[in-house]
């Protein structure tokens, strides 16, 4: 955790240089010829969905840690990716619908892509429920570890879901581009590729702040329940 203390300040630093990059970047984007200006959305879609997975694909590992380990750094990480996980899974979810609004006619579509998507945000968000609902924080860890690696079965479902079915959602636009046909390419993938990596950033940015705030609050737990059993 002394690492992640040390890297804090020129993270912030970096991720802010390339946020503002990005940003710069997607409002100098020209319009899609068949979005319009709708296009600029996916911008902050894309790279948030993105996060969302890479933020579970990290508590799965660090969940594995722990259990084999025992190791307290492991879960604490693993609490907090489900924190940023969520942030990010709900970003997501919402720039979604905004997006599929003026496409689809529709805010919401109980589409593969969509309601795999809505399964993670509900394991996130059932993940942290799970882990303070046990009065014994051990056992919640422990149990919290064991349903994260289970819930990483719906990872692959959402990445192949707009190739396995018929979906609203378009194909996969970046990886596999190539076989779906549909892809961005020209002036239209810089900022994209802009705002991925500022999102890479700004998520361990929030990961390390979110690690170091449960790590001082499980201290104060551990002095608070020491002065409790001294008295």
């Amino acid at each position: 955790m002394k690492f992640l203390a040390r890297m804090q300040a020129p993270l912030g630093v970096l991720t802010l240089i390339a946020l503002a990059v990005g940003l710069w970047m997607v409002w100098n984007a020209p319009a899609d010829f068949q979005q319009g200006g709708a296009v600029r959305i996916l911008y902050l879609h894309v790279p948030s969905a993105k996060m969302s997975l890479f933020c579970y694909v990290f508590l799965t590992i660090a969940s594995i840690v722990h259990l084999w380990k025992r190791s307290e750094t492991a879960d604490i990480l693993a609490e907090a990716a489900t924190a940023v996980g969520i942030s990010f899974t709900g970003i997501t979810l919402a720039s979604g619908a905004i997006w599929g609004k003026p496409m689809w006619g529709t805010w919401w579509a109980w589409d593969a892509r969509l309601t795999s998507m809505l399964v993670l945000l509900i394991l996130y968000k059932g993940l942290m429920v799970l882990r303070h609902s046990m009065d014994d924080p051990t056992k919640g860890a422990r149990a919290t570890a064991i349903l994260a690696i289970v819930g990483a079965v719906d990872l692959p479902i959402i990445h192949y879901s707009v190739v396995w079915w018929r979906t609203l959602h378009q194909p996969p636009s970046l990886a596999a581009a190539e076989k779906s046909g549909i892809h961005i390419s020209g002036p239209l993938l810089p900022p994209l590729l802009a705002m991925s990596v500022a999102f890479i950033l700004m998520g361990v940015y929030m990961l390390t702040l979110k690690a170091r705030q449960i790590e001082a609050q499980r201290k104060l737990d551990a002095l608070e329940a020491a002065r409790l059993h001294h008295e």
